[in-house]
């Protein structure tokens, strides 16, 4: 646990909050500092608080194509791949508003809440004005700039990996909008702001409906992984519906479905949940979203199994992790799984201290 806090440290930026990586991404990234900073939630308040304040300041203004930047919109990194702070990123957002949440639900601090509400709002709009680009409900993304991220959540790229024709609509990120509209809405309830707070529950609620019936694949039994620029599903068995189970998006009646299938020996490894199913033609055990095993993917996957009181599936998964790490003597950004073994021969593309797997594994360590 001292060389995991050791890791954290080693990627603190003087601003308090979280660096994504070393040595490639020792900047500010939107949904990786935001992820660590929940992580750390419970371990270190302060981080949560300073990592909102900075985004809240970088926070997008003005409409530029070059950067992506919008109006509302959460950074995706600071200077580093770009000479601009870059705003390539369809999660980071929802992301903000639910940590400020889960912050004010810690902490108590409604005067911290009173001093962002209005970059909250401003967030909210995004997702209305920009983040839906089709006005459907859901929030998708294209690239503005021809040299700027082909896709932009979490197992985002360059090139179209995921195989989805933008404007895209990712699986995993229309439950963390559900869930920043929920949050949102109670936190209107505190401050007064009942016409918002109705408002906002009343398309949370929309959006659920909307969701379980253009996601769902009923001879799969499972999320599809995006809806393509027809709104056709894209079929992978994926990792990412495991997202949603912390999000309260998913219809009863599937959450047992989605849990169990997470399991299921295509997905499973001793070592974590895979990205990608065995099963899927383009499957790699070594790709770095195509078949690996990632730690923070696995640990939100785990905070939903804990949330819907499957404490089996969040002990499983805490175990495997421990196992890797024990296993490799550190915690890598990802890491291959074939025929039962660790494979680690990705080394130029593997980041170590990597933020979102050091606090994943902090987190499972503190969670007694």
């Amino acid at each position: 646990m001292n060389e995991l806090s050791k890791e954290i440290e080693s990627l603190k930026d003087s601003r308090g909050f979280i660096k994504a990586g070393l040595p490639r991404f020792n900047r500010l990234f939107g949904r990786d500092s935001l992820i660590t900073a929940w992580q750390l939630l419970d371990i270190e308040p302060e981080i949560c608080r300073r990592t909102l304040e900075v985004l809240a300041e970088s926070q997008g203004k003005v409409v530029d194509e070059k950067s992506e930047e919008e109006p509302g919109k959460i950074i995706h990194e600071e200077k580093g791949s770009y000479p601009f702070n870059y705003y390539g990123s369809v999660d980071s957002t929802p992301l903000f508003l639910i940590l400020l949440s889960f912050y004010i639900r810690k902490t108590n601090d409604n005067e911290f809440l009173k001093k962002l509400w209005r970059n909250v709002l401003t967030a909210i709009d995004w997702m209305e004005k920009y983040g839906d680009l089709d006005d459907d409900g859901f929030l998708e993304y294209k690239r503005k700039n021809p040299k700027g991220l082909f896709h932009q959540g979490w197992k985002d790229g360059f090139k179209d990996h995921l195989k989805i024709l933008p404007p895209a609509t990712l699986v995993e990120v229309q439950g963390y909008q559900y869930l920043a509209l929920k949050e949102v809405s109670n936190l209107s309830k505190l401050l007064g702001e009942k016409e918002i707070s109705e408002r906002l529950f009343l398309k949370s609620t929309k959006l659920r409906a909307d969701f379980n019936s253009k996601f769902w694949m009923p001879d799969k039994k499972y999320f599809a992984l995006a809806l393509d620029s027809e709104k056709k599903q894209r079929k992978a068995i994926t990792s990412n519906p495991g997202h949603l189970l912390f999000t309260g998006i998913i219809d009863k009646e599937k959450t047992s479905l989605v849990a169990t299938r997470l399991f299921k020996e295509d997905l499973w490894t001793s070592y974590g949940i895979r990205t990608h199913s065995t099963e899927e033609p383009d499957f790699n055990s070594r790709s770095y979203h195509l078949g690996s095993v990632w730690p923070h993917d696995n640990w939100i996957t785990a905070q939903g199994m804990k949330e819907m009181g499957c404490d089996k599936g969040y002990q499983k998964i805490k175990r495997a992790l421990l196992r890797a790490y024990k296993e490799i003597g550190f915690i890598p950004e990802f890491y291959g799984v074939e025929k039962d073994k660790i494979v680690l021969e990705m080394q130029k593309e593997i980041c170590h201290p990597q933020a979102w797997a050091s606090g994943a594994l902090l987190n499972f360590l503190s969670d007694r």
